[in-house]
């Protein structure tokens, strides 16, 4: 029974002898490994301590047990149902391929109106506290705030949604490029972090000034911007040629300049950032539609090459002097 339980001697056991006679007698003769029937054979030391090629370097291979890649769309991002996204493509994708090249003009412009619009609706959800004080004033104020038209609430109210819209344009949310919503949130709840911070530095600056006490020093409100050709954040595009102030037509200069003189410190910065924000959106904008009209070309100069010109094609051909 030892072939079923296995030998207890397999440092003696014979790689050989288990077969014909004949053919044993055989492959000693024509192996050019001599079997020794004694000992099983021994693998050469030298093969063991010769190096392996490229041992400084080692290829690296694909881990089998990893997780095949899906994209962000899967709520299983462990790898399960990946045969199901192999052929997945983003809605936005599959509906931009069939729409005309105005429908695609469009979008960009409504794009970025879309985002001057959230850019108020954003910042009265930062002012809701604000909005709560002026309506409260209307039916539980007293007689002098009515007659006042609760000009105190108002004005407080008034003074951080303009502040609270400054912040969100300095901080980006003014970009045309497309995110994910939660960057926007985290957007929104800095913009009112630095806005209720500017209040407690005003507040604290105030009280010095009326205690005799020296002013105290702030760290400043708004961190540095990113230098040429580094993106603020991976959902923002990198400036590489921003257009600044200076490089206006007079005609806009003159009244942006003017509102800036009359402020100075952290409000003049703030201004001035949020100015800036708003020329970089039109630029972007622009430089969108640029793209979209070069590709629009392209596809003109291949159908015309291919003999598939449209009736449009030459219309606009002949509106264009081609």
């Amino acid at each position: 029974m030892g072939w079923f339980w296995g030998s207890s001697d397999d440092a003696n056991k014979d790689a050989l002898r288990d077969l014909d006679p004949s053919l044993r007698d055989f492959l000693k003769k024509e192996s050019p490994v001599k079997y020794d029937t004694s000992n099983p054979p021994a693998t050469p030391q030298h093969r063991a301590q010769a190096p392996e090629p490229n041992a400084g370097h080692p290829i690296s291979k694909p881990d089998e047990n990893a997780p095949p890649e899906v994209p962000k769309a899967s709520l299983f991002q462990d790898g399960r149902y990946a045969h199901l996204w192999k052929t997945y493509r983003p809605q936005a994708e599959v509906e931009a391929e069939g729409k005309s090249d105005q429908e695609k003009m469009m979008d960009i412009l409504e794009g970025y109106q879309h985002r001057r619009a959230e850019i108020g609706r954003v910042a009265l959800e930062n002012c809701v506290m604000e909005q709560i004080e002026v309506s409260d004033c209307f039916t539980k104020g007293g007689w002098s705030a009515k007659t006042s038209m609760c000009r105190n609430e108002n004005k407080k109210f008034e003074r951080c949604y303009m502040m609270q819209a400054k912040f969100l344009k300095a901080l980006g949310y003014l970009s045309t490029y497309d995110r994910p919503s939660d960057v926007d949130e985290k957007i929104q709840m800095h913009a009112d972090t630095l806005y209720h911070r500017m209040l407690a530095q005003e507040k604290a600056i105030e009280e010095a000034k009326t205690e005799g006490r020296p002013v105290p020093a702030f760290p400043p409100l708004l961190s540095s911007r990113p230098k040429l050709g580094e993106p603020a954040n991976e959902y923002t595009p990198a400036r590489v040629h921003p257009i600044e102030i200076s490089d206006l037509r007079t005609k806009v200069q003159k009244p942006l300049n003017k509102k800036l003189d009359t402020m100075e410190g952290e409000q003049r910065e703030l201004e001035e950032r949020a100015i800036k924000a708003e020329i970089e959106a039109g630029t972007q904008v622009a430089e969108r539609l640029d793209v979209l009209h070069q590709q629009q070309d392209e596809a003109r100069q291949k159908r015309r090459e291919q003999g598939k010109e449209t009736l449009g094609d030459k219309v606009f051909s002949i509106f264009r002097g081609k």
